[in-house]
């Protein structure tokens, strides 16, 4: 992909060895703030970088993705097989402004992992050290397969030109979903697009995709971190 873009290719490493980060484990704001979750990035189980501590983590993304600020979240919801992945609960949609996931069932699996997300959230602040403002988005009714919970969310939306894309799982909440989407973004094409199959493989849009930046985005300013 990078030869066919004519752009550099990186290879982040922290110290001796490769950093392995998928990209549905961040979400950025473009401005120098990033959102990740502690259980997919610190925890051993599905361990990426072993002996990558925090502080490791928060240099890489400084250095590499022009990202110094970085908003640690605790976890991900209940049938996400990558253990955490942060573009199932909480999505930037402006540089001061995110989407987070909410379970209105205390019964829920989720209820208590997603409402601990949200202190956080309101704790945050972006890398201007202005308060995070928060937009809720329900989750749709459990999905199963197998005797599996899925790990079915709205929050999996992909942003592209014009136009967002918003998994749909015939569900109540999906036009309450939807109609949020088209509040944030006025001047964007909102689409709804059933993937109560695309979910079986755990994953729905964001999952897979993933934007090609034309080159010239691809020249940012050095980032000044602590060594």
């Amino acid at each position: 992909m990078a030869q066919a873009a004519g752009a550099p290719e990186i290879q982040p490493t922290s110290g001796k060895h490769w950093v392995v980060l998928e990209g549905g484990s961040i979400d950025v704001n473009g401005c120098g703030t990033l959102i990740t979750t502690e259980e997919c990035l610190l925890s051993r189980v599905q361990q990426r970088n072993p002996g990558m501590t925090k502080r490791d983590y928060e240099r890489t993304f400084a250095r590499y993705l022009g990202a110094p600020h970085v908003i640690w979240l605790e976890s991900g919801i209940v049938g996400d097989d990558t253990h955490g992945h942060v573009d199932d609960i909480t999505r930037f949609v402006s540089p001061d402004t995110v989407v987070t996931s909410v379970d209105a069932d205390p019964a829920s699996e989720n209820y208590e992992a997603l409402r601990a997300n949200i202190r956080r959230l309101r704790d945050a602040m972006t890398e201007d050290g202005k308060p995070l403002a928060t937009i809720d988005l329900p989750m749709p009714a459990p999905v199963y397969f197998a005797g599996r919970r899925l790990p079915a969310s709205y929050a999996n939306f992909y942003i592209a030109n014009g136009i967002v894309l918003v998994p749909v799982f015939n569900d109540p909440n999906d036009r309450v979903a939807l109609d949020i989407f088209v509040d944030i973004f006025p001047d964007r094409e909102i689409v709804g697009i059933y993937c109560g199959d695309l979910i079986w493989g755990f994953g729905a849009i964001h999952c897979m995709t993933q934007q090609q930046p034309a080159p010239p985005i691809l020249q940012s300013k050095p980032v000044a971190i602590d060594q």
